[in-house]
């Protein structure tokens, strides 16, 4: 097969309306591992959902490690700058092992049903915002943004203030409109901030995740460390959820028995998340992986230190995983999606993910029987070249 074209490397990232484009199914049909040329380096983009999940589940022929990335970007000297965003995805076994560790016992079912409280409480003080902002409001900036960088600040333990720098600090971080190396130049001004929060937690540790983290690891994790792993949890917790919010809201008010069924029926709130969660795949592709040595696949031969790329967006919508998949049904028996990924990079934070989700759409639809979106869909304006898929605005009324 020929190489595609530049602009094909944004095809993973481009939607149309919430569906992908229809080229991502001709490559996953076609081409299953589809070479792609960024500045006459090459690309493996994986569509298929069995490579998808062999690939991400792979350690041992395909590498996360941030410095492989910043070698593609041309860093190798450091002449560019790129700041290592720290966190567990750029991050390989042994020290993504030492890190996970780490956190994992914040995200244990007991752990976070102490949270549950609190997620309902930031999902309420929201309602009441946009509540008060009246017919015409942005569900987008008064409830979908906030209420993952306010329960992302309740489950670390810090103050009002920091909670809401939270979203200021995750912005761009995945916008590959302006620069493919945009989301590090904004990793390098968030992770400032996070350093300040982290040295004063050290001072005086809080009751929260990252007071408990200076308290039971202080000694094992320097604070550029730390700010790394705050920056993780912050990045990934809250530009994901708050798409998903914003997208899954607009799905439920398109068609009145989708928002019946969630805001009346409580079993069936949990089936039509994971629903959600795979039709819309807002993580659209993978963190990028690193081929450790030449290996085959797909029949494609990959060589040592190529970039692959696993679409999940693509995946989550392969007929091999289930039929119909480009249909949007909530009643659907959950399949194996890839929406928080595979492997020892799933994310740590989906149960989290799952738990604001299952809260939030039925207490807004509860609260606003009469919802309905008040801007014409021609009108509505989708994030383009984002690994993070999403929505600018979504004026409401009830």
């Amino acid at each position: 097969m020929p190489d595609l074209a530049i602009d094909d490397v944004f095809a993973p990232l481009t939607r149309v309306d919430v569906d992908p484009v229809g080229w991502l199914a001709d490559r996953r049909e076609e081409g299953p591992v589809t070479r792609l040329d960024l500045f006459g380096n090459p690309v493996w983009l994986v569509t298929r959902h069995a490579d998808v999940r062999a690939v991400l589940a792979d350690t041992k022929a395909f590498s996360n490690d941030f410095a492989h990335l910043a070698a593609a970007g041309g860093d190798d000297d450091g002449d560019l700058g790129l700041a290592d965003p720290g966190g567990l995805g750029f991050r390989d076994p042994p020290d993504h092992t030492r890190l996970r560790r780490m956190l994992a016992p914040a995200f244990t079912a007991r752990r976070l049903a102490t949270l549950a409280p609190a997620v309902e409480r930031v999902v309420h003080e929201r309602l009441d915002v946009l509540a008060a902002a009246g017919p015409g409001a942005d569900l987008v900036a008064e409830f979908a943004t906030p209420v993952p960088a306010m329960v992302i600040g309740e489950l670390l333990g810090v103050s009002r203030a920091d909670q809401e720098a939270f979203a200021d600090i995750a912005t761009g971080r995945f916008d590959l409109l302006a620069s493919i190396l945009a989301p590090l130049d904004s990793a390098a001004d968030g992770l400032a901030h996070l350093q300040d929060l982290v040295a004063r937690e050290r001072a005086a540790p809080g009751p929260g995740l990252l007071g408990d983290l200076v308290r039971d690891h202080g000694d094992a994790v320097d604070d550029v460390e730390l700010a790394g792993l705050v920056d993780g949890l912050l990045v990934g917790g809250h530009e994901t959820t708050a798409s998903m919010l914003a997208l899954g809201s607009l799905l439920l008010l398109r068609d009145p028995a989708r928002a019946a069924l969630v805001r009346d029926e409580p079993a069936a709130v949990a089936g039509a998340v994971e629903e959600l969660l795979r039709h819309l795949t807002v993580v659209q592709v993978a963190f990028p992986r690193f081929a450790r040595a030449d290996v085959e696949l797909a029949g494609q031969q990959v060589a040592a230190g190529d970039l692959v790329l696993c679409s999940l967006a693509g995946a989550d919508r392969d007929p091999r995983l289930a039929a119909d998949l480009d249909r949007l049904d909530l009643r659907r028996t959950p399949t194996q999606h890839v929406a928080f990924g595979h492997g020892i990079h799933h994310c740590l934070g989906a149960p989290l993910a799952r738990l604001e989700l299952q809260i939030a759409f039925p207490a807004l639809l509860q609260r606003f029987p009469g919802l309905a979106v008040d801007i014409a869909p021609e009108m509505l304006t989708f994030r383009q070249r984002s690994i993070v898929f999403g929505l600018d605005a979504l004026p409401v009324r009830w």
